[in-house]
């Protein structure tokens, strides 16, 4: 049972990181229809920013306010390069070949600048686990899930409560509408890819501390991050949290109970069995659109 339970709590943390991520999947799909596919690349950028700026002697605290502001100029970059021509034109395709053309442009310009090995990331809580229910928790991955509650909590309280949070919120609902109301709709769209880049950097230096920081921990974050937000549903908050933690579990009693060659397995076959029975995902909506 001890065991079972440090597998639980193992496998909550790694689904919150999941669920940051896909969260960024979700902000731009609720604007704008496109998802950006070099979200694993904003979250590889933010922590190597991140660990940088700690190795020249800024602290921990202090540095994750500059990954973010980084982390948003990453975003708009890619929505003005890769993304607004494609929504002019009107092309279905074109922003996912420019988002995944991006991303890769990313990743080769952080190897040739950091290089290609995988680094520490000093941790700025302490190593010792806490013990809860008779499971060690590491306080790094409490201030994971924690962290990742209250972005998304913070989100929710700027659409809500705010004139920007509004404009995305009517963006979301009918974007020709909005943009009869007056609303800069394109301004939006770039503000949502600003918005998912800083919660994929800060991902990165919340996350990099219990793994390892370089140019590889991209690509695998980013495809279970997409296939979070498939299972969730790319309109739900709630179902983003949710797939997360199913997937993170699932990975980690996989990984110990069977074998840890299997342990990308289960998120696979629920992707799948999902887009099969529920295609806008566990708690997401299904559009309804006139013709």
């Amino acid at each position: 049972m001890q065991i079972l339970t440090q597998l639980v709590f193992s496998g909550i943390a790694l689904g919150m990181i999941y669920a940051v991520i896909a969260f960024g999947y979700q902000l731009t799909f609720a604007t704008s229809d496109t998802l950006n596919f070099g979200q694993g690349e904003a979250l590889m950028l933010g922590a190597l920013v991140g660990l940088t700026l700690v190795g020249m002697g800024v602290n921990y605290w202090l540095m994750i306010p500059i990954v973010c502001v980084f982390g948003a100029i990453q975003g708009a970059v890619v929505e003005r390069i890769g993304v607004r021509p494609a929504i002019k034109i009107k092309s279905e395709f074109g922003w996912i070949m420019s988002t995944i053309a991006l991303g890769i442009i990313f990743r080769n310009v952080a190897e040739n600048v950091w290089g290609r090995d995988m680094r520490p990331f000093p941790s700025p809580l302490p190593e010792a686990p806490l013990h809860f229910l008779g499971a060690n928790v590491r306080p790094m991955e409490i201030l994971v899930a924690v962290g990742a509650l209250l972005m998304m909590a913070a989100v929710e309280l700027f659409n809500r409560k705010t004139i920007w949070g509004k404009a995305v919120v009517a963006t979301f609902n009918d974007r020709d509408a909005a943009r009869l109301m007056g609303i800069n709709t394109g301004l939006v769209i770039t503000f949502s890819y600003a918005l998912s880049s800083i919660s994929a950097a800060l991902a990165g230096v919340l996350i990099a501390p219990l793994t390892l920081a370089g140019p590889n921990m991209a690509a695998q974050l980013g495809l279970k991050a997409f296939a979070v937000a498939i299972i969730g549903g790319l309109t739900s908050g709630m179902g983003i949290i949710v797939g997360g933690i199913i997937l993170g579990v699932a990975e980690k009693l996989t990984g110990f109970y069977v074998s840890t060659g299997y342990s990308d397995v289960p998120g696979l076959v629920l992707l799948l069995i999902v887009l099969a029975v529920r295609p806008a995902g566990l708690f997401g909506k299904t559009a309804i659109k006139k013709v």
